[in-house]
């Protein structure tokens, strides 16, 4: 299988990479900076079972994102992970920064779905990562959650308009995960700890969670669903 995974160089992204490595084929591994994050992943990705072609590509910039489509010719999955945003009060965010979010969140889904055009196979796979900040209040997440709910509504676009070529578009919805992204946000412990008190299953999400949620909508069983937003956060959303 020849994936494609964008900020896979470590987190949620490297988690995926890892974990599909094991169906075989070849793994690009996407990193805007740190190289030696992303070679860390190659190693792992190899390890699993996969070859592994790193690429440093900015998902911010065009020519960037085609030379990341490129990386191979032909993919059965493309992962959208890469996201940097901001973390302020609505009235806090300044238009930089917000495009800053929208630029590097949901214009990459879009616009490197479109640069991969044909390069992805017929029955492929296109996926998106968003979280529940696209549908509920996090504070200091209107940035990121509006653009993690712009994602979810693109995926339900494309999942239509690339059906005739049988490509099926999902995204995975994750609750709070164990990851370095939690160190920005201004009560990173109370909101650990409020998550794991509400969550039915006990716990905050590892990156694993997430990557076996992504792993399941590429197996065969999962062929007759797209247009989904699959929620992977241990039932906190229900309470």
């Amino acid at each position: 299988m020849n994936v494609l995974v964008t900020g896979s160089s470590r987190g949620i992204g490297r988690a995926i990479a890892v974990r599909l490595a094991a169906h075989g084929g070849t793994v690009v591994i996407n990193y805007l900076q740190n190289e030696d994050k992303a070679e860390q992943t190659a190693e792992l990705v190899r390890a699993a079972g996969a070859q592994a072609l790193v690429v440093q590509a900015n998902v911010r910039d065009e020519r960037d994102l085609k030379r990341l489509a490129d990386a191979l010719p032909s993919y059965e999955a493309v992962i959208h992970n890469a996201a940097i945003g901001v973390l302020k009060p609505w009235d806090k965010i300044r238009t930089n920064q917000w495009d800053l979010t929208m630029e590097s969140s949901v214009r990459p889904m879009w616009l490197l779905s479109k640069l991969v055009g044909d390069r992805l196979v017929e029955g492929g796979s296109i996926i998106g990562l968003s979280s529940l900040g696209s549908r509920r209040h996090v504070p200091g997440y209107a940035a990121m959650g509006a653009a993690k709910g712009a994602l979810e509504a693109l995926t339900r676009q494309l999942a239509v308009e690339l059906s005739p070529r049988r490509v099926r578009v999902n995204t995975v919805c994750g609750g709070l995960v164990d990851t370095d992204a939690l160190n920005y946000f201004p009560d990173k412990e109370g909101l650990i700890k409020t998550a794991n008190a509400l969550t039915p299953l006990g716990r905050i999400g590892q990156p694993d969670d997430i990557a076996k949620a992504v792993e399941l909508l590429l197996l065969p069983q999962a062929s007759w669903i797209t247009g989904q937003v699959l929620v992977a956060d241990g039932g906190w959303s229900i309470i």
